[in-house]
């Protein structure tokens, strides 16, 4: 997706929303077995790095669970729109592990003190808290999905699509040299 999105330079933005009832679980306990996790995190991180090369807005339309590589990606988003029911966490450190990514990402985004937080302790928190940490954006009680579709039809559609690009170019300098 975030190849072809580099290739569209009229393309405004994309939204990501989970398959099914939860944006993301992160990745499973097999996932992280000695055989299976180097495969894993080479994928995951040509995910982030597809995504940050793509110079595109990218939201996120978050419902259900939000956790570990899930809510790392959802944070790497410039606008996350919540519904109501959403949870977030970064429940790494409960199974003896860390989210690297997120010690970064995270504390650009809602402050290290808030980011240690969530990455030392693992608690998950509602949508409601995310929203006053400023991890969430918006929280809605409809669909994640179409108040994020409002957003980007109020506010990125009627941009020029090169200065947007531009603009998350700028924002983001230095981001991918750090992760």
């Amino acid at each position: 997706v975030f190849h072809d999105a580099a290739a569209a330079p009229e393309l405004r933005a994309v939204c990501l929303e989970g398959h099914g009832a939860h944006f993301s679980f992160g990745a499973s306990v097999p996932e992280h077995l000695p055989d299976r996790v180097a495969g894993m995190l080479r994928r995951f991180d040509d995910l982030i790095t597809a995504l940050l090369d793509s110079s595109v807005v990218v939201m996120a339309a978050v419902r259900g669970q939000c956790l570990g590589g899930g809510l790392e990606l959802a944070a790497l988003c410039h606008r996350i729109v919540a519904s109501r029911d959403a949870k977030f966490g970064q429940p790494e450190i409960v199974l003896g592990g860390l989210a690297p990514g997120a010690s970064i990402i995270l504390a650009d985004r809602i402050g290290r003190r808030r980011a240690e937080d969530l990455c030392l302790s693992g608690r998950t928190i509602g949508a409601d808290d995310a929203f006053r940490m400023g991890l969430v954006d918006e929280v809605t009680d409809g669909d994640a999905m179409a108040a994020a579709l409002a957003y980007a039809r109020e506010h990125l559609v009627p941009r020029s699509a090169s200065s947007l690009r531009l603009a998350v170019t700028a924002a983001r300098m230095g981001l991918s040299a750090r992760l």
